[in-house]
């Protein structure tokens, strides 16, 4: 059975920090691309951040220079570090698994950004 776990998410502070992780299971973990979605009320889902399967990455303008995806194979992991935040972040954070026409998501992990 697939899974894909999200946590991390929580209240911080503008220009505060948080990793996000998420561990899956059920897949092969390295074949598989791994992003990071987040979908703010009222607005669509959006990509913030990719993870090749040759752990090459890629950010939304959004992300670039705050944010860092990363990904352990041995642990099956694959985490977002979310720096300077701002409250235009605050969004449910999703990650997912994808190859081919295979596609898998958490459950998503609320982030807050106010003081």
């Amino acid at each position: 059975q697939v899974q894909l776990v999200e946590s991390g998410g929580g209240l911080v502070q503008p220009g505060g920090s948080l990793r996000l992780s998420c561990v899956a299971s059920g897949f092969t973990f390295s074949d598989y691309v791994m992003n990071w979605y987040r979908q703010a009320p009222g607005k669509e889902r959006e990509l913030v951040a990719v993870s090749y399967v040759d752990t090459t990455t890629g950010y939304t303008e959004s992300a670039k220079g705050r944010f860092t995806i990363s990904r352990d194979n041995a642990k099956n992991t694959v985490y977002l570090e979310m720096n300077s935040l701002k409250p235009d972040d605050t969004a449910v954070y999703y990650c997912s698994a994808r190859r081919r026409i295979s596609i898998y998501w958490g459950q998503g992990t609320q982030v807050t950004v106010s003081s």
